[in-house]
């Protein structure tokens, strides 16, 4: 039992004489770990600003400065452990997080796709909140986007979530990104109406539309021949961030049929020709509504 206690307290004296010489490794690490600390809530918050401006998105600046202060305050991490020389520890404790990393990555491939192409879009930022655009099947305002999904909103009502995975893997179309935006207009001229005059009539109507930006003179163009009229072509530049394209479009019709009107030139209606079987004439005409019976061609036998 003496025999017993004494390799106890034996151990207990080799503890506590290595305990006593890691003390200044243990304060050199303490102070590592605490140095870091503070460095990584210096850096964050002298980066939080200039972030925030670089982007319209929230999200990746908080993402990155997360990411950053995790990053800085794990290096004092291992510094720490090396300091107290448990090396062995740390690459146990990097291998365990690679091959979580592989697990999590193929079990979330779509999340982190979405993921990884938001980052994207907040660098590249091929659009804005508030601005009209059109990717795939997709028509309509930008009302916000975060690092999975980009919200949009359809000119009927309809609130659509696209994954940044399809935004940047399809062509985005932005209809604001110029701050200008044409209207084009065909309307068509009755081949009896003088040409010149219609085309000074529909510039003239044009050029008294409100939405209109008055910076750019509009353009009429005669595009062709049409079944029952010459097609002219009206076109004329609105800023979208200042009128809405529809409701343009919809006062320069306005404008043009009221002009034609006042001028007499004529917009037509489609003409067609309808060719009438003359056996159907001759049907129709009998009694009975019976159509004649058809004449078989008689064969001519040579003897």
């Amino acid at each position: 039992m003496a025999h017993a206690l004494e390799l106890v307290l034996a151990k207990l004296a080799d503890w506590l004489d290595a305990a006593v010489r890691m003390l200044p490794n243990l304060a050199v690490a303490i102070a590592v770990l605490v140095g870091f600390w503070l460095l990584a809530r210096v850096l964050t918050r002298a980066f939080r600003g200039p972030l925030l401006r670089a982007t319209e998105s929230e999200e990746l600046p908080l993402l990155t400065l997360r990411f950053a202060r995790f990053a800085i305050t794990m290096l004092g991490v291992v510094i720490a452990l090396g300091v107290l020389r448990l090396q062995g520890t740390v690459s146990s404790i990097l291998a365990g997080v690679g091959i979580l990393g592989l697990a999590i990555g193929f079990a979330f491939q779509e999340v982190a796709s979405n993921f990884i192409a938001g980052i994207v879009l907040a660098f590249r930022r091929p659009y804005r909140n508030g601005q009209v655009i059109k990717v795939g099947d997709f028509f309509g305002t930008i009302v916000r986007s975060n690092l999975q999904v980009t919200v949009g909103r359809t000119f009927d009502g309809l609130t659509v979530y696209l994954p940044n995975k399809d935004v940047v893997n399809n062509f985005v179309t932005n209809y604001m990104e110029n701050g200008e935006r044409r209207v084009d207009i065909t309307v068509g001229v009755a081949y009896g109406d003088d040409l010149d005059v219609a085309e000074k009539t529909a510039l003239e109507a044009i050029a008294r539309v409100d939405e209109r930006n008055s910076e750019r003179e509009p353009e009429a163009t005669f595009e062709g021949f049409g079944d029952s009229a010459i097609d002219l072509e009206v076109r004329f530049w609105i800023d979208p961030s200042k009128h809405n394209f529809l409701t343009a479009r919809h006062q320069a019709i306005k404008a043009i049929k009221r002009a034609f009107d006042d001028a007499g030139i004529s917009i037509p209606f489609p003409i067609r020709t309808l060719e009438v079987d003359s056996r159907l004439v001759k049907a129709l005409a009998r009694p009975n509504g019976q159509a004649p019976p058809r004449r078989e061609p008689h064969a001519s036998h040579d003897a």
